[in-house]
């Protein structure tokens, strides 16, 4: 009889945690750009917020990396997101008793952002210690599924209850879940990762910038997400809320990012089974589904008939892409890297996706105010189609196997 990954109770807790965590950050991003907007915030405001997480979770990476291959991966993980309760409780009291302002949801938002640098290389390592090898796609699979499952739930939730609670109590709820997952992660057992003495930080950031360097396909997609998040991140977190807010109503924006975790779970249900050999070959090409989104969004911009339905479509083939993709990246680096370098890998996979994005969030408002939202929008969904086909053409990209765990559907 087949064993599903989750026969294994390490990854059940793996799952349980993630899958909380995720609720949490389904609702996270509805809540805070609508606080920032609530407090008389501008586009540029809401991007520079934004932004200024996403530079601590840069900052923070690479020590992030340099733990997780030398300390217990799930200690990181429950202490980055007990402190992340607190940090997050704080900002939802400040919104709740009426004494919040941006600033403070800025040095917060920093706080979180460094936090989940320290955990977030650990929490994508340790997959391949909760299960056999065998399994090894399956709990991929699996995990990305419950965890966009729930993002789904939260995305949902969250428009509603911004509308009628506030963003303070949906903030709140955020905290709770950051609370419960590390609880979660306090259980997971797994062995003790066999490491070499320790060469010093830099050292140790140098081993694992030459492991990504040894993999062409690794380091050629790492530089495509740069350009994806350059463009992509300020397009989603700043000009989202306000453009399809402004023409739809704010529930609206909430039931887009719904139907994008929609496309995620349809994209993480089909790699249950699906099996290609060429796993990134076949990713790269869905990939370049992900322009749909920011289209869609121009469209909603108009103002024209079925605005909704295209919006709500173009979300679900962005989610769609990215989790067919996404499977086999992870696959990819999980079966190709070296066991004690993968946290260092996996924080370099995160800085060379999230460094330009600081950038893009803070520039997006006011190129976006210069040059007209609907505009910028046709620029970033063009902008990512490019990139795909650039990564597309390298011939590892297009030849990397997957090890054969099972026999390959195609």
């Amino acid at each position: 009889m087949k064993v599903s990954p989750l026969h294994h109770a390490p990854f059940r807790w793996l799952v349980l945690g993630t899958s909380t965590s995720s609720l949490g950050n389904g609702i996270a991003p509805i809540a805070l750009a609508f606080a920032v907007l609530d407090l008389g915030g501008s586009a540029s405001d809401l991007g520079i917020v934004v932004g200024l997480y996403a530079l601590a979770d840069v900052a923070a990476v690479l020590f992030g990396g340099v733990l997780g291959d030398r300390l217990p991966r799930a200690v990181l993980m429950q202490g980055a997101s007990a402190a992340a309760a607190v940090a997050q409780g704080v900002a939802a009291a400040s919104l709740i008793g009426g004494w919040g302002s941006i600033p403070l949801l800025a040095v917060i938002g920093m706080l979180n952002g460094a936090l989940g640098a320290l955990g977030g290389p650990s929490s994508s390592a340790i997959t391949v210690q909760t299960v056999p090898e065998v399994h090894l796609r399956q709990a991929i699979a699996w995990r990305r599924l419950s965890q966009n499952v729930a993002m789904i739930v939260g995305s949902g939730v969250a428009g509603i209850l911004v509308a009628v609670a506030g963003s303070g109590w949906a903030l709140a709820l955020d905290a709770i879940t950051f609370a419960v997952a590390a609880g979660c992660f306090s259980r997971i057992r797994v062995p003790a990762l066999a490491v070499s003495a320790s060469s010093g930080m830099f050292n140790e950031v140098g081993a694992g910038f030459r492991e990504v360097m040894r993999h062409t396909w690794l380091w050629i997609l790492i530089l495509q997400a740069l350009l994806y998040h350059l463009f992509y991140g300020g397009a989603q977190g700043v000009l989202g809320p306000i453009v399809v807010g402004d023409a739809l109503g704010r529930p609206a924006w909430g039931w887009a990012l719904s139907a994008m975790m929609t496309g995620f779970v349809a994209g993480g249900l089909l790699m249950l089974r699906w099996k290609p050999r060429r796993a990134l070959f076949v990713g790269t090409w869905f990939l370049a589904l992900t322009a749909c989104f920011p289209f869609a969004m121009a469209w909603s911009a108009t103002g024209g008939s079925g605005a909704l339905a295209v919006v709500l479509a173009g979300a679900f083939l962005h989610g769609f892409g990215l989790e067919i993709f996404s499977v086999g990246w992870d696959l990819s680096i999980l079966q190709n890297v070296e066991p004690d370098k993968l946290s260092r890998v996996y924080s370099f996979d995160m800085i060379g996706s999230f460094i330009a994005r600081p950038v893009g969030l803070a520039l997006t408002g006011p190129i976006a105010t210069a040059v007209g939202y609907r505009s910028w929008l046709v620029v970033v969904g063009t902008v990512i189609l490019i990139s795909v086909a650039a990564a597309f053409a390298v011939p590892e990209v297009r030849r990397l196997e997957r090890h054969a765990d099972e026999p390959a559907a195609v």
